[in-house]
């Protein structure tokens, strides 16, 4: 069975984005050549979920090409309708049968990039099988959380901590079954 994961990175003090959905503090970090094992993790997938926001703001800092690389499918969690653009897919169902039903399906594990909304309503339904989280070394004070209340307490196994010379250390727990 396919593994859903998370990668994604959030201030010390949780928040993975500023107010107004602003990712600028991630530039804290940026360096020359480290990708922090972006593209080994990626290597391992074959399917993105994103939320409409977060991938808004990628499409404008970035452009679709960070998502829709030609080798995968991307589902972005949207509201509002639209039509598939390359192997984009706005999807506008329940979100929980979109993972359950891709989890069941055969191919490379799954990549989930937020954003919040998204994240928590599959750790709500206990979907999220791996967490790797970047933690940069910034107190934000505001913004969006990564964690929201509501959801049922999951106990976490250990994998590994990295350490990089930016400050920035990566978290990686795997749920415990």
């Amino acid at each position: 069975m396919r593994k859903i994961s998370l990668f994604i990175a959030t201030s010390l003090d949780g928040y993975i984005a500023k107010p107004n959905d602003d990712l600028s503090f991630l530039k804290l970090v940026e360096k020359e050549g480290e990708d922090y094992g972006y593209a080994e993790f990626t290597d391992t997938i074959d399917t993105l979920i994103i939320g409409r926001r977060t991938y808004d703001y990628v499409l404008k800092e970035i452009g679709s090409s960070h998502y829709d690389n030609g080798k995968r499918d991307v589902y972005v969690i949207t509201r509002t309708e639209r039509p598939q653009i390359g192997r984009t897919i706005f999807y506008t169902g329940n979100i929980t049968e979109l993972v359950k039903r891709l989890k069941s399906e055969k191919g490379k594990n799954i990549y989930c990039d937020g954003g919040a909304q998204v994240i928590n309503e599959l750790l709500k339904n206990d979907l999220i099988d791996e967490l790797i989280i970047s933690v940069i070394p910034v107190l934000l004070g505001n913004g969006t959380r990564l964690f929201k209340d509501g959801r049922p307490e999951q106990i976490l196994e250990f994998i590994e901590a990295k350490t990089f010379d930016t400050g920035l250390t990566q978290l990686h727990y795997k749920r415990k079954k």
